[in-house]
């Protein structure tokens, strides 16, 4: 006996509790939180770049607060599981509202509240009394009929000795609110169907995981795979000239995810123009689609912003890749004496390897292969990072920052222009660690003088240093690598630093004077070289002219400045001998002293600094190519779509009902008073505007006519 009333007493505790949370959650209070929590995770989701490879995230964040950020799914804001949860709490909190409001809304439309009392009505603030001599059953008749003519609903309801006329007008303002909030649900569900949760559910429930390793797509294992029947995802797939794709690639954060396509995809013609600048103009594709179910192939070009919509797939231009074009490059050694080219080939997204006498073997991995570049060729780049030494920027400014070449800071100049083609790789050793390198293939202008462009970076997400190598009378890079190769050269170095102090001192010239010169240019070149002295002094581990501040650290303060100047003038006399010696050393008759070979020699000295930096033992360059383009098309199944756009309509259609349909309400109170009859009008609205007021002056004075 006591069981059910025990239940009883619990069901009567849980209801009070119930609807108390569907209260909450159907309050206003709690969506407006909710928007708000939405509001901060897309600000966030665009702050923070999304969906990018983790090692990006590392370099960025460092180890610690990619863990943290990780953990809080920042980098795919918008499909981690706490913004779903709040989508889904937005969804049931409008739904309830809806639920709710909407019920009393509709009754309310139709209402047409006709149970307020004279006295009432005489407390509006907008009423208006008069006499007519009118019957109260022929007044009623005559209100309503002008009220209808003013576009309002009547109706005539029979008082205890009065007749009320009820009237009504824009009452469709509360389709408006229901129309608002009916849209922020088709929206988010149309967003749901959109996003990623049928690819999480496959991989809940169906164990598919993403594919982090290498290999062709045909060998990757099912679990791998997505369904051919996923309803919703975007994907992209990378078609090069010739050939054909049927598997649609999904970015993951570990790995990427596999979408089959129910047709085959074939690149016939890859077209793009460019721009003066280089810049692309227009990128089609000519496909042909081949339907595995059967059937004849069709064929179809997808252009930007034209689409090829097909079996429920939409097909977009996304962008466009090299496709494997075939290179063939002169490589010059950065170490050591030598200075003999040697050839290489290479095939974009292959390997090379690079193995040559002297030198620890290496991997080319060749990355991109680019026929236009715009670039900002303005002396504003940095190079190296000899202009990071704060002490050497700091005291030897008059005397070595002016000579300062690819390093020197010069922001002013921000010329973008098409520089030609350019080839993109990785140099990795035997112990895997690997740098990215981007060499131009053209000369370009720079402060009047044509170099060659080699960028060098550790990190994927670290802008390119530029070292410019200055391009000789020929256009090339030999006159400069034949000088590198005669800087590491001893021999050379000692004759070049004797035949500077000959031609300094002359031939009649104190001959102790003469040797003192000779061997501090012979040093000045040593430890510009980063080699030993002849006095088994070492120069360290730097060169360039970092090593030469860290030589004139040694001399006292006060005598810094002057002593740089002398330096410099110095190490550039020994240079150009250095380069007369090696050019005679090859067969060739002397540079002429000359301003444009001066010029030359200025920037193959800050160039030689630089090389320092590089940090490869080769510099490859750019000597013939075979482009072959390669297709990137966006493939979307987007069921949501339409249903967004559903949504869309019904905010539109909500927010001009709210903003600009006005529900007014009128009655007309008649009595009979002797003979005639007396009328008392009351106007109500929602929101009192100078419209409100206009059109209850004009029934105002509309109604009280005579008939």
């Amino acid at each position: 006996m006591n069981a059910p009333r025990t239940a009883g007493i619990e069901l009567k505790t849980r209801r009070p509790a119930l609807a108390e949370a569907v209260e909450l959650i159907s309050s206003m209070r709690f969506a407006i939180s909710l928007l708000t929590l939405i509001a901060v995770a897309a600000m966030i989701g665009t702050v923070l770049k999304q969906n990018e490879p983790m090692p990006n995230y590392i370099n960025q964040f460092g180890p610690f607060w990619f863990e943290v950020f990780r953990k809080l799914g920042l980098y795919a804001v918008y499909s981690a599981w706490w913004f779903l949860l709040i989508m889904a709490f937005l969804v049931v909190s409008t739904s309830l509202c809806i639920a709710r409001n909407s019920p009393k809304m509709m009754r309310d439309m139709r209402s047409w509240r006709e149970n307020v009392r004279e006295q009432s009505l005489r407390n509006f603030h907008h009423k208006n009394a008069w006499q007519s001599t009118l019957p109260r059953a022929a007044l009623a008749q005559q209100s309503a009929a002008r009220l209808a003519d003013c576009g309002y609903k009547s109706k005539i309801v029979e008082k205890d000795g009065a007749t009320l006329v009820a009237a009504r007008r824009g009452a469709a303002n509360k389709f408006g609110y229901i129309f608002a909030h009916s849209a922020i649900v088709i929206i988010c569900l149309g967003g749901l169907l959109d996003s990623d949760l049928p690819i999480r559910f496959q991989q809940w429930f169906l164990g598919k995981t993403p594919f982090a390793g290498d290999g062709m797509i045909a060998d990757i294992p099912a679990q791998h795979r997505l369904s051919l029947a996923n309803p919703s995802f975007r994907a992209n797939t990378l078609i090069p000239e010739g050939q054909s794709s049927d598997t649609a690639i999904i970015p993951q954060p570990s790995g990427v995810l596999l979408q089959p396509l129910p047709f085959t995809i074939t690149l016939k013609k890859f077209h793009i123009d460019f721009y003066s600048t280089g810049m692309p103009k227009l990128f089609a594709s000519d496909v042909v689609i081949q339907d595995h179910a059967g059937g004849q192939p069709f064929a179809a070009t997808i252009k930007v912003n034209q689409p090829l919509i097909y079996k429920g797939l939409a097909l977009f231009q996304s962008s466009f890749e090299d496709g494997g074009s075939k290179l063939k490059l002169a490589g010059f050694p950065m170490t050591g004496a030598g200075d003999a080219p040697f050839k290489i080939e290479g095939e974009v997204g292959a390997t090379t390897p690079l193995a040559r006498p002297g030198l620890d073997p290496y991997t080319v991995e060749w990355s991109t292969f680019r026929a236009f570049n715009v670039e900002n060729v303005g002396p504003g780049q940095d190079v190296a990072a000899v202009s990071k030494d704060e002490s050497f920027n700091e005291r030897f400014a008059v005397g070595l920052d002016k000579r300062l070449g690819s390093a020197g800071k010069n922001a002013n100049d921000k010329n973008l222009k098409n520089v030609g083609p350019s080839v993109q790789y990785k140099l990795r050793d035997k112990t895997g660690q690997a740098r990215e390198y981007q060499n131009y293939m053209l000369p370009i202008e720079f402060e009047g003088v044509p170099v060659f462009l080699a960028g060098v970076r550790s990190n994927p997400g670290d802008p390119f240093s530029f070292l410019r190598i200055p391009a000789d009378d020929a256009g090339s890079v030999k006159e400069w690598m034949r000088m590198r190769a005669a800087l590491q050269d001893p021999a050379l170095r000692q004759q070049a630093a004797q035949r500077y102090a000959l031609h300094a001192m002359g031939p009649r010239g104190e001959p102790k004077l003469r040797q003192q010169l000779q061997e501090s240019a012979n040093k000045g070149l040593t430890i510009f070289a980063g080699a030993a002295d002849a006095a088994g002094d070492q120069a360290g581990e730097q060169a360039g002219f970092v090593a030469i501040a860290r030589f004139l650290e040694k001399v006292p303060a006060a005598e810094q400045e002057k002593a740089a100047d002398v330096f410099m003038k110095i190490l550039n006399g020994a240079m150009w001998d250095l380069w007369q010696v090696a050019r005679e050393k090859d067969g060739l008759k002397p540079a002429a002293a000359d301003e444009a070979h001066g010029r030359f020699l200025q920037l193959a000295i800050n160039a030689l600094s630089d090389s320092f930096f590089y940090g490869a033992p080769v510099y490859l360059q750019l000597d013939d190519f075979t482009e072959v383009k390669a297709s990137v098309l966006q493939v979307t199944r987007s069921p949501g779509q339409n249903v967004v756009y559903l949504g869309c309509l019904f905010l539109v259609l909500g927010v001009f009902a709210m903003f600009y349909i006005r529900e007014r309400r009128l009655w007309v109170w008649i009595k009979d008073d002797g003979a005639g009859s007396e009328a008392l009008m009351a106007m109500s609205t929602q929101r009192k505007t100078l419209d409100f007021e206009k059109e209850f002056e004009a029934l105002k004075a509309k109604l009280p006519q005579s008939a």
